[in-house]
Parts: C-alpha cells; structure tokens; sequence
C-alpha cells in the first residue's frame, strides 16, 4: 500500500483538538472521513503531534496508506474537496517511504504564539491570538526566556495529566518579538524543541506574560523551572494563540 505524507492547515477553534474522540469534532475525524470517500479501506491518519482543543496549525504534518497509487497534486484536490466546509486544508502532499511515520520519523517541532496586548476588542484577529489589556514590555520576558532555553527538567511546566515517560526537554529556541498592531502590540513566541510536553508551550508563554506586566521579575522564571513543581509555574495561556507551524524530518517529505 502506498504511503503519503501531508502538510495540513486548520482552524483549531471548532474542534476537541487533533485526536479522534467518540462524539466530538477532531481533525483527524475530519480528514479521515474525506478519505473514506475516496478509499474504500477507509484509512486512518498520524499526526506529528496531538494538538490540544483550539490550538490551530499551518504546519502540522500526517501520514496515511492507501489502497492505490494517486498524483500527490490530484489528491490533495480530492481531499480538500471532500473536507468542504470543515477549516481544515491539505497544502502539500507527497507520496513517501514505507518507514515514514509523521510521528516518529520527526527531529524538530516549531510552534508559535501570539499574544496581542490592547484595549479594544479584537476584531479582524478575534479567536486567533491571546488578547490582554494590560501593557507588556519586551525585553524583561526576553531575559527571562533565556532561563528555559537548553535541556532541563520541565516538570513546572508540564499538565499534571502529562503522559510523557519523562519532564526532561531540550528547548532549542524561545525568541520573542513585537510588532505594532492597530492599537496595541503583537508579541510573537517562537519555540523549537524535538518534542514537547502536554502544555509546556502554553504554561511558559502564560509565565512569560506575567514577566512582561511586570507581576514577576525575570528571575522568577529561572527559579519557576528550578522548582520541578506544578505549583511555581504562572497562569496558563488560552489556546487560541498557539500554532504548530512546522515539522522538520532528516530529508523534507515535501521537497
């Protein structure tokens, strides 16, 4: 059976997150409903991660065997045809190696969070960013990022219902920048790591906004991580800001 890889769009705000779930809306529901209309076998679809209820994507990549060969080009039109009107799309397809697994076969995982400090209400960006009213201020939170960066324990921002074997994480990136938006600023979380725990990213993008109101000093992150305790850690960050925007593998699937 022929196997293809798929780089896959989504609106997370209507769906209970990435996995299949009796009864409720998923991703994965979504896309393998579309392909059981064009695979009697009716296959089932693997992420490279489980994004969790709300969280949205651009880059998040899936495999999946089919019973027949088809033109990576011809399927995704057939796909996002069949997906109509869910906000999920299939951007690229390509046909891979038995042994490609989106899960496993992956080395680098990149997400990124938006977090928009204004006092009006967002329009044009409502549902797509974590909006604050109160100010933030750069470079306090881009000091205290620079504690998490590296291998370490990061039980303090771990769900307590995390299944990972094990709190330990290298954290490759965490840069943050701003940029005006129309009456306020944007702040942009970028993170890279091979993997990642069930909310690291929302608990460190929450901790790091209390950095940026000024309730923590900087060092106070450091001291959070230190702790290897749940209860150090700051508020978690809603979902809508965050963004798996990219998977890297050994070779790109999609060239």
């Amino acid at each position: 059976m022929p196997r293809y890889a798929f780089r896959i769009e989504y609106h997370g705000a209507p769906f209970c997150g990435w996995q299949r779930q009796p009864g409720h809306a998923t991703v994965q529901a979504a896309l393998e409903v579309a392909l059981a209309r064009l695979d009697p076998a009716q296959p089932t679809v693997t992420a490279a991660g489980r994004t969790d209820t709300g969280v949205h994507a651009t880059g998040q990549v899936a495999h999946t065997d089919l019973s027949r060969d088809w033109a990576p080009g011809r399927l995704i039109e057939a796909i996002n045809f069949h997906l109509r009107p869910a906000p999920v799309a299939v951007t690229a397809c390509a046909l891979v190696a038995d042994d490609f697994h989106a899960r496993f076969s992956a080395i680098e995982r990149q997400y990124l969070f938006r977090l928009v400090s204004r006092r009006a209400p967002l329009v044009l960006e409502a549902g797509l960013v974590w909006q604050v009213r109160n100010p933030l201020t750069l470079e306090p939170m881009q000091e205290a990022a620079r504690a998490l960066v590296g291998r370490h324990d990061f039980t303090t921002f771990r769900a307590s219902l995390c299944q990972a074997n094990s709190p330990i994480k290298t954290l490759d990136e965490l840069s943050i920048t701003q940029a005006p938006l129309s009456g306020g600023t944007e702040f942009r979380f970028t993170l890279r790591a091979r993997s990642f725990l069930h909310n690291q990213v929302r608990s460190m993008v929450g901790t790091l906004e209390r950095v940026g109101a000024g309730a923590w000093p900087p060092e106070r992150v450091g001291q959070a991580l230190a702790a290897r305790e749940r209860a150090a850690c700051g508020p978690v960050s809603p979902p809508q800001g965050l963004y798996l925007t990219g998977v890297r593998y050994p070779e790109d699937p999609f060239g």
